[in-house]
């Protein structure tokens, strides 16, 4: 059984999400705080992280970049911010996805039940491939990526884009075949998003993300993936 956390100051959100959570066969722990939220990552066993932005404690965006330094759980961020800049300022700190209040609760557990199918893709190329002598390792067994013999941090999004790339080299993606690969086919949010998870993603993988290695900008289409493999 899988367990979402739901972080969230106002009692009635709380009891609605867990009440329709629960009813899907989901475990769900709530917190009312930002500290509580970070002890119960801190304890593990945390399968998903529901994120109000407006906390009493911290910011929302402060827990997702604190939750981020710690797991790689998925995030989504619940948001009063209905501006564009502000959301996309929350899926540049780590978010999966986002959604703006009020919400339908039947929503929200689609796009739990979408962002946890995807990320629970078996979807492995071999148990590690290696570009440019080393220099980018993706273990997919262990589902680790390093750089310069570095790990670093992906989110299950990054993470799955990397791969839908890496499975796929030279070939161009437009942003709405990477928004069904990569979100999923029932994904119903902006096609832009992936523009941020790929500029996530760029700044962790590149060396210069303004003049890329490995992903790169097809103007007017989309974006491809080039690099020198090697099989380890």
């Amino acid at each position: 059984m899988k367990t979402v956390l739901i972080v969230d100051d106002e009692e009635k959100i709380l009891e609605v999400v867990s009440s329709y959570l629960r009813n899907e066969g989901y475990q769900t722990i709530e917190a009312a705080t930002g500290q509580a939220a970070l002890e119960y990552i801190r304890r593990g066993h945390i399968d998903f992280v529901i994120l109000d932005l407006m906390l009493p404690d911290y910011s929302g965006e402060d827990i997702c970049q604190s939750i981020r330094q710690e797991a790689s759980v998925p995030i989504l961020m619940l948001t009063a911010k209905a501006k564009e800049t502000e959301r996309i300022k929350g899926l540049s700190l780590g978010a999966d996805d986002y959604m703006v209040k009020p919400f339908s609760p039947r929503e929200l557990v689609m796009r739990v039940k979408t962002i946890l199918r995807r990320s629970n893709e078996n979807d492995l190329l071999a148990d590690q491939i290696s570009y440019h002598q080393g220099e980018l390792t993706i273990n997919a067994k262990s589902k680790e990526v390093f750089l310069k013999g570095n790990s670093i941090s992906l989110t299950p999004i990054e993470y799955k884009a990397l791969l839908v790339f890496a499975r796929h080299p030279k070939r161009t993606f437009t942003r709405e075949e990477l928004v069904e690969k990569v979100l999923g086919y029932d994904y119903e949010g902006e096609t832009r998003t992936i523009d941020q998870h790929i500029k996530n993603l760029r700044h962790k993988i590149e060396f210069n993300p303004k003049e890329p290695r490995y992903i790169q900008t097809v103007f007017g289409m989309g974006y491809k993936f080039e690099g020198n493999r090697s099989e380890d």
